[in-house]
């Protein structure tokens, strides 16, 4: 009887976590496996959110649109994606989603997304969007990210939304497996998939977007329940600035040197890219997080003027920033 004191005893003893240790609380994280999720990546790897007490469950998606739809319905609490209209469309009807933080912009020299024209087409000649009036460009959805760069690319190029015929592919590996078969004539993608089309010599970028037209494309998003949450939202947030800030300190201001090949290395696993590819495409990011003032309510603007999003959101009723504050606050600079 004693001998099974003792165990019993034993096995309480090693299931009372060490003095100090913090006991994670789960937290469904909606992200693609895309190089733009680095910073998520390295906060889960580094224990940045865990030192907060947050245990981010990474669920991957194929595009951006269903992360809102999960957040909508509560299967998620936090999303980091691109800005979509299906994600305005949600919160006209009354659903709360709310933009919270930088999760990687379109930045002169720090393209994340391209317009890649096939191979035989670029041979002949083409090189510009003008030069695919006509012909199918694809994308992951309509209302996507990338629909939305394929449209200010026409903007800039004095033409119409009707002048290319967009191919709706639902998925992001879809995008090259289109294009490599010929069933598209251009598609407008993300890193890592612009460099793994570059290296099959399947295809040829013809427009970055950063250095085309600098944009808000991605954030992190809070379902209205977990920013209800505060505690817990704003601990999440402090996890992601320390990520954030070790990404911008290791990719963007030094973009060489072990912690940069750290990111990478972590970035490829994550992503299942070589670290060859990744190196080519990693986007920048406010180093604090913060959002470019304005352009949620731009991007909403011309979706509306697209007829996609029936009823604009005041930015105020989408954004709010004071979880990132609240973090900032309680974190040295």
């Amino acid at each position: 009887m004693k001998r099974r004191v003792a165990v019993v005893a034993l096995l309480l003893l090693l299931a009372v976590p060490p003095a100090g240790a913090q006991t994670g609380q789960a937290v469904k994280l909606g992200v693609l496996k895309l190089t733009s999720s680095a910073v998520l990546f390295l906060g889960v790897e580094k224990g940045y959110f865990r030192e907060f007490g947050i245990e981010p469950e990474l669920v991957y998606f194929q595009a951006a649109q269903p992360i809102a739809v999960a957040l909508a319905s509560g299967d998620l609490q936090v999303g980091a994606t691109g800005l979509t209209a299906g994600l305005y469309n949600i919160v006209a009807g009354g659903v709360r989603i709310w933009i919270v933080a930088d999760k990687g912009r379109e930045w002169p020299d720090h393209n994340l997304t391209a317009l890649v024209v096939r191979r035989d087409l670029y041979d002949n000649g083409i090189r510009s969007m003008r030069q695919l009036r006509g012909r199918k460009v694809g994308v992951t959805q309509i209302g996507s990210t990338f629909h939305y760069n394929v449209g200010r690319y026409l903007e800039k190029e004095g033409m119409a939304p009707g002048d290319v015929e967009l191919v709706p592919l639902q998925a992001l590996p879809a995008l090259n497996d289109a294009l490599v078969a010929r069933r598209v004539d251009a598609v407008a993608t993300a890193e890592p998939f612009v460099s793994r089309l570059e290296s099959t010599g399947a295809g040829v970028t013809i427009a970055e977007t950063g250095d085309t037209f600098p944009w808000q494309i991605a954030t992190v998003m809070y379902s209205d329940a977990f920013a209800r949450d505060r505690a817990r939202a704003v601990a999440f947030m402090k996890g992601y600035v320390k990520s954030s800030r070790h990404y911008f300190d290791a990719v963007i201001a030094r973009k060489q040197g072990p912690a940069f090949d750290e990111v990478v290395a972590i970035t490829s696993r994550y992503t299942g890219a070589s670290p060859e590819l990744i190196r080519k495409g990693f986007p920048y990011q406010d180093r604090n997080g913060r959002l470019m003032a304005g352009d949620v309510g731009r991007q909403m603007a011309w979706w509306h003027a697209q007829k996609l999003v029936k009823t604009p959101v005041p930015e105020k009723d989408i954004v709010d920033e004071s979880f990132l504050r609240d973090a900032l606050k309680d974190l040295r600079p």
